[in-house]
């Protein structure tokens, strides 16, 4: 795999990126050791975690996957300088006030939860920190719509880049990115980087896959002009498609235990446990099957080969899993598949949005 450059920035990442939200939860510090070893022996130098992080979000495992990668790093002196590291502060609390308090994200938010990761990662320097979502009411995580009456932000985006700045001068991060992101954010962002002075967003990390292509709705267009790069998160959509749930449904006896949307209730009660998403999620698979690939195959190639994206992040629980989905890497799809996607994009639209 040959490197592409994130943004502006002088990070060269790999176009494949493991990501870690299953450490400490799905999958235990040794397990999760083992991935991250096979992850560089097959070249990988991507890794993106958050503070909020095991998935799904509890008390109980708050900043795990963090720690378990910093354990790593000790047990791997050197390791730390050959790869690319990126982590995230939490947006407003979500109705997790293990993570903080209040509605907003402030500058001294941001501070501390950038103090907390370099310790847990056991690491002096951040390559990317990202903002997990916005502070802004945005129609993100399941929302459809943007609606101005539920606006309640206190903290403003000059605010919260200023902070950053303050991080990059420090030399606690290197560069800055945003997750879950509108066009209208990221323009204000680098909007107000260039009239201040501040760090300019190096990428949006934002869900992308055949179940949910929103990125194609006008922030594609957005990041091109802009130059910032797409990080893709959840290319398989939380494991519709692979088909594991083509059979059994989501729920019930024989849906696979340890998949997560029938592992944790929280999960399925949001985007990626709707009826119509699986049932879009099957005729994709169906699709794959009829021309020889698996559904893993189809769906990873889709973010793999598409301009709109540098890298797309990959979870998994096991090695074996993270062998399927770098093998998948290289796989190409016909001009005639391509349009069977798009036609069952637009009879079925995004229904993870």
């Amino acid at each position: 795999m040959n490197k592409v450059q994130l943004g502006a920035s002088d990070l060269h990442v790999t176009p494949v990126c493991l990501g870690t939200m299953t450490f400490g939860e799905q999958v235990d510090e040794a397990t999760s050791h083992a991935i991250l070893n096979r992850s560089v022996e097959r070249g990988v130098n991507f890794l993106d975690t958050a503070e909020m992080y095991a998935v799904p979000a509890r008390a109980e495992t708050f900043g795990a996957t963090e720690q378990i990668i910093g354990h790593w790093f000790a047990n791997h002196p050197g390791m730390r300088q050959k790869l690319v590291l990126a982590t995230k502060v939490a947006g407003p609390s979500r109705g997790m006030p293990w993570i903080r308090e209040g509605t907003g994200l402030t500058a001294q938010d941001i501070q501390a939860s950038c103090d907390a990761s370099l310790t847990r990662l056991q690491t002096d320097v951040i390559d990317l920190y990202q903002i997990h979502w916005p502070e802004r009411n945005t129609p993100v995580f399941g929302a459809m719509y943007y609606e101005p009456a539920k606006e309640r932000t206190t903290t403003s985006i000059h605010e919260q880049l200023d902070a950053l700045g303050r991080l990059v001068k420090q030399g606690k991060v290197r560069y800055i990115g945003l997750s879950n992101e509108t066009p209208y954010g990221v323009h204000e962002f680098v909007r107000l980087a260039e009239q201040h002075g501040l760090p300019r967003v190096a990428t949006v990390q934002n869900p992308y896959c055949l179940v949910n292509r929103t990125v194609e709705n006008g922030l594609d267009e957005t990041m091109h002009r802009l130059g910032v790069s797409l990080l893709a998160y959840s290319p398989l959509g939380f494991g519709l498609l692979t088909g594991k749930y083509d059979a059994s449904g989501l729920e019930g006896p024989d849906a696979p235990k340890e998949g997560r949307i029938a592992r944790y209730e929280s999960v399925r009660k949001q985007r990626w446990g709707r009826p119509d998403a699986l049932a879009a999620a099957r005729r994709y698979n169906q699709l794959a099957q009829g021309n020889g690939l698996t559904p893993t195959q189809l769906a990873l190639a889709f973010c793999y080969t598409k301009w709109q994206v540098a890298s797309t992040i990959i979870g998994v629980t096991s090695v074996a899993q993270l062998d399927e989905d770098l093998d998948a890497w290289g796989t190409t799809l016909s001009a005639e598949m391509l349009a069977d996607i798009d036609q069952i994009r637009w009879e079925a639209r995004d229904t993870a949005l």
